[in-house]
């Protein structure tokens, strides 16, 4: 007799809008969910609650495979209730891959006492195009063999904690110019290139541990043939290169349904079958109700009449139940572990070994004001570049960061795309103080911060830079004499910027990638 096959269901990661299950969750068994910060997260009780709840929906009494976005940075699944840790260049900019690892425990820790047990994370991709819309910071640099070292100690970290970890976005995304989102991306490399780049990291995750790999969105041509055809649906990457070439025995998990390099709406069950067949063991589902309700029912169909190979799906039942064994076999910490003062203090460590001093010309730096000098302090309020983001929900922080160490400190917040009459009237008021500190959020592909900056530079020599997200906004504003990197707005990386600006500590960070026609990887200047 043979074993009677999991339902088509334990293929799917669930999510939903609320803080506690719908009613309308399915019967059968699902493999897990999906948890979003902004439609499943309010605070540490209601969320360890929740998890709580939905992993007592198993029918076979295994762990839900519960999952979330905690990359640190500028992606924080957990919003205020977790330790905001810096996010991946930063760490790269560190070069200290125990420390990485430190930081990657520390998460794990605080996933695993929310009931949370697997990490979308780390990201494996290579910042190799700066021009990418939906990658800059979430990626710990460009050079294969120094990203592939932060990835394996990001792998480690997590499992120890309990977390399984998830590589992603493979085969590697970093040169796409699309973001996922929004359309499909195609990238013209040949396997060696792959070889020698884009999966150099990849392996050293899987060689690490990496429980899963998080399939991209986006088309290799190179590989499968066709312009058309994302990663996610092609058997040659998920079967010939990740499995049989790679040996990768893990789960493979799609990137979000939900975006626009996949089909939309009541054609996107041909993908859906297409991702299976071609290698995917769980697909990403998103808030969406037709995606808890019209997809799964479709799904059940296309097994029930034969358009998903039931051999390959008993094997990927295997796989996934094998995690989720796996998975059960790790204490729960207690809520105290979140924002602990161990936590807090490792982030803070984090932050200050990233910062990069990456030009002092004019020997501007370290501040020394009088007391009664006023200092003006300039950034544009924080917004979501990517659905992959949670800046709009941190609150600006340079002037708070900045009046720790000095009284006389004003502020201004312009809108993140500043208008014309925004950049005149800012440059006017910059002009009458001792020294300006100006932060950008990506200003290299933001005219208008740009713009900004470079008004500002024309009406104070004494002019503080401040690349806040990607190292490359200084491309956008090279008359900048005194640039520096914080890699990201959280607090943290805020109040070590403070600190190392007035001269209250060091700056050992490097850059984790090349700053093109100005900077190499590896610059850096310690005051």
């Amino acid at each position: 007799m043979t074993a009677t096959p999991q339902p088509i269901s334990s293929r799917l990661l669930l999510a939903f809008e609320g803080t506690v299950p719908p009613p309308d969750l399915p019967s059968d068994q699902v493999s897990g969910f999906t948890l979003f910060r902004d439609h499943n997260v309010s605070d540490a009780g209601q969320l360890r609650n929740l998890t709580e709840a939905l992993h007592g929906l198993a029918v076979d009494g295994l762990p839900m495979l519960m999952c979330i976005d905690q990359e640190g940075g500028q992606f924080l699944g957990l919003g205020d209730i977790g330790t905001a840790f810096p996010g991946n260049m930063a760490l790269g900019a560190t070069g200290d891959a125990a420390l990485v690892r430190e930081v990657a425990a520390a998460t794990g820790r605080e996933l695993r006492s929310l009931g949370i047990n697997v990490n979308y994370a780390p990201v494996a991709d290579l910042t190799t195009n700066p021009d990418n819309p939906s990658l800059g910071i979430r990626s710990f640099g460009d050079e294969p063999s120094q990203v592939a070292t932060m990835v394996a100690a990001t792998v480690t970290g997590l499992r120890e904690a309990g977390v399984a970890a998830t590589v992603k976005h493979f085969p590697g995304k970093g040169e796409a110019r699309v973001d996922s989102h929004f359309g499909l991306p195609i990238l013209k490399h040949a396997r060696d290139r792959l070889d020698s780049v884009e999966l150099v990291p990849f392996v050293a995750g899987l060689d690490a541990g990496a429980e899963l790999v998080m399939t991209g969105h986006f088309a290799l041509p190179e590989l499968t043939g066709r312009t058309d055809l994302p990663a996610t649906l092609a058997s040659d990457i998920l079967v010939d290169l990740l499995r049989q070439d790679l040996h990768f025995g893990g789960v493979v998990v799609s990137d979000a349904f939900n975006m626009a390099a996949i089909t939309q709406g009541a054609t996107q069950i041909i993908d859906a079958i297409a991702a299976l067949n071609a290698g995917v063991d769980l697909l990403l589902l998103t808030f969406e109700p037709e995606m808890r309700t019209a997809l799964p029912e479709a799904l059940r169909l296309a097994a029930a009449r034969g358009l998903i190979d039931l051999e390959d799906h008993a094997v990927a039942g295997q796989r996934i139940a094998a995690l989720r064994t796996h998975l059960a076999g790790f204490e729960t910490p207690g809520l105290e572990v979140l924002r602990c003062d161990e936590h807090l203090s490792l982030a803070q460590r984090a932050a200050a070994a990233a910062v990069t001093v990456v030009r002092n010309a004019t020997g501007l730096l370290p501040l020394t004001p009088t007391t009664e000098q006023r200092l003006l302090a300039i950034m544009p309020k924080p917004e979501n570049l990517t659905p992959a983001d949670t800046s709009v929900s941190v609150a600006p922080h340079l002037a708070t960061a900045l009046r720790r160490h000095h009284p006389n400190v004003d502020e201004i917040v312009t809108t993140h795309s500043p208008s014309n009459d925004e950049i005149a009237a800012v440059a006017t008021q910059a002009a009458g103080y001792s020294a300006v500190v100006v932060g950008t959020i990506s200003a290299s592909m933001n005219p208008a911060q740009a713009s900004m900056v470079n008004g500002i530079l024309e009406a104070n020599s004494k002019v503080i830079t401040v690349a806040m997200r990607t190292p490359w906004d200084v491309t956008a504003y090279p008359a900048s004499q005194t640039h520096v990197c914080t890699y990201g707005i959280l607090p943290p990386s805020l109040d070590a910027l403070a600190a190392a600006i007035f001269g209250k500590a060091p700056t050992p960070g490097c850059l984790p990638t090349r700053i093109p026609g100005l900077h190499h990887r590896g610059h850096g200047l310690e005051l």
